[in-house]
């Protein structure tokens, strides 16, 4: 049976060129332009995948998802957005999107995700039941920040596990942001309890049983009253257990307990007590590899990693970079009450040089030294502590007053110049002389700028630069 496959897309010719690849795959197919058109097809005929577009004329293809699943609930729709915003695949899985793909299209990844979900649909159709179609109403706070198909996949885990029950294990090392991905997974779950987090390695061992699980008065030296537990705390909730390879093994067989029952006693306590509280867990060990090394129980393991989502490293996505830059620097810049700076693009090259051993946590903390070195909101290479640099080592933009710039004397007027410049012309500056230095080179500036190519094209524009002719 031929597939019937509908485009929602307003660039005439992509919706062009994906019906071509697609035809060629046997397929029939037909191409809509705006959102009204869509609607208006599926109304008129069946279709058993959608490609949907979430910039469209008259509306956003994640608000089409609910309308295009009211017609047939259980339609495949593969969204397709040039905007690389984590958030937004979040959402458009929430609504009931089945997947998520960026542009420009690799047609090859297109189509085995095409493919995919129509198999999906095939074993679907063989039951009864219909999946429901997903909503959100709450935005997640943007603190998952990334373009990277690394971090797409992560987005696209937290919302397929947010309204499930099964305890999830975040794995990845120091500083990737597991906390972040608990939060998210939390806010996406409908869940009206309170997300309430523990680090297992910062409390000692007697101590932690009693703040997880709580006491009864009497249970303990200077336990004068009864006490609530983590557990009963997060009732309707989420407990985040950060670091939970630290715990000690009495508290894994307790932890066990409660994952398999669903009840626990507080420390000096006989009652019963069960709990409704989802667990997720976080980790920058190999559990596995503790497990067989005998510092973890390996039944725990299992229980803990029915959902298992991986943070990549920085080093892995450093496309993301730049992104995590801007938004990190106005979170700093709003917690020291300063205005958000501006990086220079040589200084943002050498951070995506950088391998960032501690990760998000290390760059926020850099970015952070480097904004208190700014005199002008200019953050430039010299402020940034790599390769021997430090605080307190100021580069000719955005330091003193006093600072000599090379190949001027001190206190003339090109140096006044230099530092009353405005930002437009410090970058206007700084691209042109990269310009000349490759001698029109684009890619090669790209490389050195740390930019993409489109990027630089709206610079040389905006600034009117010019470009010498190769």
């Amino acid at each position: 049976m031929t597939p019937r496959l509908l485009i929602i897309e307003d660039d005439r010719a992509l919706g062009e060129m994906l019906a071509m690849h697609f035809e060629d795959l046997d397929f029939a197919v037909t191409h809509a332009e705006r959102a009204q058109a869509g609607l208006d097809q599926l109304r008129q005929g069946r279709f058993d995948l959608v490609l949907l577009d979430q910039q469209l004329p008259d509306g956003l293809g994640s608000e089409l998802i609910g309308p295009l699943l009211e017609i047939d609930p259980q339609l495949p729709i593969l969204m397709m957005t040039g905007k690389h915003d984590l958030e937004l695949a979040i959402d458009a899985i929430q609504r009931g999107a089945a997947d998520f793909i960026h542009k420009p299209i690799n047609t090859d990844k297109l189509t085995q995700a095409v493919q995919r979900l129509l198999r999906e649909r095939e074993a679907l159709s063989q039951t009864s039941d219909s999946p429901p179609a997903g909503s959100s109403e709450d935005e997640a706070p943007r603190d998952l920040i990334g373009r990277s198909n690394a971090m797409l996949d992560v987005s696209k885990a937290i919302a397929r596990s947010a309204h499930t029950q099964a305890t999830v294990l975040i794995t990845g090392e120091s500083g990737t942001g597991k906390e972040v991905v608990a939060r998210l997974i939390h806010q996406h779950s409908g869940r009206a309890g309170a997300f309430i987090a523990v680090n297992c390695a910062a409390i000692v061992d007697t101590l932690l049983e009693s703040d997880l699980f709580g006491h009864e008065k009497g249970a303990f030296t200077g336990a004068q009253a009864r006490k609530q537990g983590r557990f009963e705390q997060a009732a309707g909730g989420t407990l985040f257990l950060d670091e939970i390879g630290e715990l000690a093994p009495a508290l894994q067989a307790k932890l066990l307990r409660v994952l398999q029952e669903h009840v626990f006693e507080r420390v000096g306590g006989h009652e019963s007590i069960h709990t409704d509280a989802r667990i997720i867990a976080a980790t920058n060990r190999d559990l596995l590899a503790e497990a067989a090394a005998g510092r973890f129980r390996e039944d725990l393991v299992y229980r803990l990693q029915v959902i298992q989502i991986r943070m990549p490293p920085l080093r892995e996505r450093r496309e993301d970079i730049p992104l995590l830059v801007q938004g990190l620097l106005a979170r700093i810049a709003a917690r020291l009450e300063r205005p958000t700076p501006t990086i220079t693009p040589a200084a943002l090259a050498r951070l995506t040089e950088d391998d960032w051993p501690g990760n998000v946590r290390e760059l926020e903390n850099r970015l952070s030294q480097a904004l208190l070195q700014t005199h002008h909101a200019l953050i430039t290479p010299e402020m940034l502590a790599l390769g021997g640099g430090g605080i307190g080592q100021q580069g000719p933009i955005g330091g003193d007053a006093e600072a000599t710039p090379t190949g001027q004397a001190s206190g003339s007027a090109g140096d006044q110049a230099s530092v009353l410049r405005s930002l437009d012309e410090v970058a206007a500056a700084h691209i042109q002389q990269v310009l000349d230095h490759t001698q029109g080179h684009k890619g090669q500036a790209c490389e050195i700028l740390g930019i993409s190519r489109p990027a630089l094209d709206r610079k040389i524009e905006k600034y009117q630069l010019r470009v010498m002719k190769r």
